[in-house]
């Protein structure tokens, strides 16, 4: 007779677990090093309430736009159009909010709209048509420039109504007001809530998935490193959210791009299309063979694109309280290195949502630290250029690695 005995369930040291999972962590650490290094070299600056609001409102828009092109990326593509969107899309709302009057709450979904009008405009050529998306998106850079120019007639449109600037510069008001214990020093206790809130739900979060990676025999990371991790973050969370309240709380715009990253974050981990998009990306004639619509969900992906370029055309619009026909230059590029630095690959198939958020806020780290600093345009790009090239190179040599 023989008996079947299942292997026990191990769990790595916490040096294997770093090892399989370096990149990953890695961002984490160099986006702490990045935010400490700039802390150290402006003196305090940027930790300071105030620059934390600017640092969000600065970067929102990289942020939003980051989410779709990670999913066009993944899915083996790329859109260089996605500035040139962003200013067509800003001219729009300034000509229905300024010239016709009309209201924010018809102008906002009506410029989402024709932002996916754009997205789907590009991805028909992409999807059914097979023309390679660099070409595709090149032409439409070009092309949403010029009528950029022509909707604006060459020169800036504004301001807006009040209503439609809070879509960038307004804050979530304190509901808590009345059970603020220390009023002069906070000043929205609300966001302190709200931050103390989330920390507890995702430590709870955290323990009930070991729980149930330990229930269905799954590899669980190291205790000891869960637990450092949870304090990290936490701490991390905690100091930002404390920072925040002592100003003016939550931006709107913090609160919609949270919002979207977990929307995105469900879409691309728990969703069926999302997964499609993946398997598209990693081998699209398997996808195909499978059954997969590769060419509908290519054209989806572009849909949504343009759909998140119109919407941080908007904010960019709102804050800067003014549409010009040069918003949104040099925009693609950001948002590109953003998915890059966070893990994406060139290839398809690769990349997660969280990573294209870390890429994002490095690169908005190092922008806003060095303009502090007071260096010069020449060497912000020069160091941007170096940090997306070193993310690339550690990217594949960790492959060839493996």
């Amino acid at each position: 007779m023989v008996i079947e005995t299942s292997a026990p369930k191990t769990t790595p040291s916490i040096g294997d677990y770093l090892r399989n999972n370096i990149r990953e962590y890695g961002l984490l650490v160099a986006l702490v090093v990045i935010m400490l290094f700039f802390q150290f070299l402006t003196n305090g600056v940027l930790f300071k309430p105030v620059n934390l609001t600017n640092l969000v409102l600065q970067n929102s828009f990289i942020v939003i736009m980051a989410l779709g092109m990670l999913l066009i990326i993944v899915a083996g593509h790329i859109d260089l159009s996605v500035g040139s969107i962003v200013a067509f899309t800003g001219g729009l709302s300034a000509i229905m909010l300024v010239k016709w009057g009309l209201h924010f709450s018809i102008v906002v979904p009506l410029c989402l709209v024709l932002g996916g009008l754009v997205g789907a405009a590009q991805g028909y050529w992409v999807a059914y048509r097979k023309i390679p998306a660099f070409i595709v998106t090149l032409a439409g850079m070009l092309v949403f420039r010029g009528l950029t120019y022509l909707v604006l007639q060459n020169r800036p449109i504004g301001p807006f109504p009040k209503d439609f600037q809070l879509l960038s510069t307004g804050f979530i008001p304190d509901f808590l007001y009345f059970l603020n214990p220390l009023p002069g020093v906070i000043t929205n206790f609300f966001a302190l809530v709200t931050v103390l809130v989330l920390v507890a739900l995702a430590i709870y979060y955290g323990i009930r998935d070991r729980r149930t990676n330990d229930l269905h025999g799954t590899e669980n990371e190291p205790f000891a490193f869960f637990v450092l991790q949870m304090g990290i973050i936490s701490a991390v969370a905690v100091f930002l959210g404390f920072q925040l309240s002592t100003y003016k709380g939550f931006p709107n715009v913090l609160v919609v791009m949270a919002l979207l990253i977990a929307l995105y974050t469900f879409v691309t981990t728990r969703s069926t299309i999302g997964r499609r998009i993946y398997a598209m990306g990693g081998n699209e004639k398997a996808a195909k063979l499978s059954g997969i619509n590769t060419e509908r969900l290519t054209f989806y992906t572009f849909v949504n694109m343009g759909v998140l370029a119109a919407l941080a055309g908007m904010i960019i619009a709102a804050r800067l309280n003014s549409a010009t026909p040069k918003a949104g230059v040099g925009f693609e590029l950001d948002v590109i290195a953003a998915c890059f630095i966070g893990g994406a690959s060139a290839s398809g198939g690769v990349g997660k949502i969280t990573g294209a958020v870390i890429g994002a806020f490095i690169m908005g780290v190092m922008n806003n630290g060095m303009s502090i600093m007071g260096l010069g345009i020449d060497y912000q790009q020069l160091v941007k250029g170096l940090v997306l090239l070193a993310a690339v190179f550690f990217d594949v040599y960790n492959k060839n690695k493996g």
